[in-house]
C-alpha cells in the first residue's frame, strides 16, 4: 500500500492510499479519484515528505492537527464547533430520545448522535425533525 497526498485543480489537499503506483496512475486515469471536497477528478500527485521512523529511544513528535485549506472546510469546522458547544451529544441513544423530546417526555434541548438510516428515515416519517451533519461525531469515551 502507498499513501499520496493529492491535490485538485481547485486546490483543495487531501490523502489517499493506492494499492500500488501503477493502481494511482489506473485510477486517475479512468477518472476514479475525485477531491471529497469538490468532487473534481482532475487530481495530482503533491510533493510529501517520506515517513521516517525516529530512533529507537527518541521520543515520537506529536503530529501537528492539520489546518482547513479552504473556506468550505473552515466552515465545516466552525459548525463543528458551534454543534458541539451548544448540544447535548446522546450517541447510540439519539432516535430515541430524539422521540422522547418531540412527544414531551424528556426536556427540550439540542441533541445530536447517531442513528441508523433506517431510524432516521422513521424519524422523519413520524414528523421528528432531525437532519444528518456533514461530519462523523468524535465518541465521547470515559
Amino acid at each position: 500500500m502507498i499513501r499520496y497526498s493529492l491535490r485538485c485543480a481547485a486546490g483543495h489537499g487531501f490523502e489517499s492510499w493506492f494499492q500500488s503506483a501503477d493502481a494511482y496512475d489506473s485510477l486517475t486515469g479512468a477518472g476514479r479519484v475525485s477531491c471529497p471536497v469538490c468532487g473534481s477528478t482532475d487530481v495530482s500527485k503533491v510533493l510529501m515528505a517520506p515517513a521516517v521512523r525516529p530512533a529507537r529511544k527518541a521520543a515520537p513528535e506529536p503530529r501537528p492537527l492539520s489546518t482547513p485549506t479552504s473556506g468550505i472546510e473552515q466552515a465545516f469546522q466552525a459548525l463543528r464547533r458551534q454543534i458541539e458547544e451548544n448540544s447535548e451529544y446522546v450517541g447510540m441513544n439519539f432516535a430515541a430520545e430524539a422521540r422522547k423530546i418531540h412527544a414531551g417526555d424528556a426536556p427540550e434541548r439540542s441533541i445530536y448522535g447517531e442513528a441508523k438510516l433506517e431510524e432516521a428515515r422513521r424519524l422523519l416519517e413520524d414528523g421528528v425533525p432531525v437532519a444528518p451533519l456533514p461530519f462523523v461525531a468524535q465518541r465521547k469515551v470515559n
